[in-house]
């Protein structure tokens, strides 16, 4: 990407390189872990344009040539970050080794969580269904370690408010003695595990199998697969 003699925001140049989302690399740019020209950068006004060296923990950093698109099956036991202090296993080391692009995730799911997830290096695609205005449903099949009583359902339906945090679901219904289909849209940390910890419950196994109208279908479980031009286009 040439910016033609055109200036643009440090933090889109970020997320147009495949670093993160645009809200995310504000964030990166906010710990001092960016450089232009070789000056540390903090503030989100920064503008740079073409001859400008821009570093991101010492690293140089470029727009990328190509943007992807992929859909994972992420198993439980990875996480979605781009590095860990702790040395877990990464979502990304998952995808195929032909990626050379430097990709992250559009929305995340927890380390023991599993199901569908996306990894891109769009900024704008990822910025777009980060949003709120977006109001894109997430799918979860949940499986609990006891039976879910009707107080659980009608929670996630009616809302309720734990330690000061109110979650409502879009849609929720039991599909079993164990078992339940949640349907998400503002999708806040945790959500699901942290109504189920309310009712004294822990969900065994918790799987997204949609996003918008992406569904993980019969995609195995650690494989990967890119996304249709028509699947991106109905995800925007």
């Amino acid at each position: 990407m040439s910016l033609r003699g055109k200036s643009i925001r440090l933090q889109v140049y970020l997320s147009r390189s495949g670093v993160a989302s645009r809200r995310a690399a504000e964030d990166i740019i906010a710990q001092g872990r960016v450089s232009v020209n070789g000056e540390i950068i903090t503030s989100q006004g920064t503008k740079v344009e073409d001859g400008d060296v821009i570093l991101l923990d010492g690293s140089i950093v470029k727009p990328e040539s190509r943007l992807l698109y992929l859909a994972l099956n992420k198993p439980p036991g990875y996480i979605c970050s781009s590095s860990d202090p702790q040395g877990r296993p990464l979502a990304l080391s998952l995808l195929p080794r032909s990626v050379t692009e430097r990709l992250y995730s559009v929305g995340r799911l927890d380390f023991m969580s599993c199901g569908l997830i996306f990894f891109t290096n769009d900024g704008n695609f990822a910025s777009r269904l980060g949003h709120p205005s977006s109001e894109l449903e997430k799918e979860y099949i949940v499986e609990a370690t006891g039976v879910i009583g009707d107080e659980v359902v009608e929670a996630f339906n009616s809302g309720i408010t734990v330690e000061d945090v109110y979650y409502k679901a879009k849609s929720a219904e039991k599909t079993g003695r164990k078992t339940m289909r949640i349907i998400l849209v503002e999708g806040k940390n945790r959500e699901i595990r942290r109504v189920f910890s309310h009712f004294h419950l822990h969900p065994a196994r918790l799987r997204r199998v949609r996003i918008g109208s992406v569904a993980l279908g019969d995609l195995k479980e650690g494989s990967s697969r890119p996304l249709t031009n028509d699947e991106i286009k109905e995800l925007i």
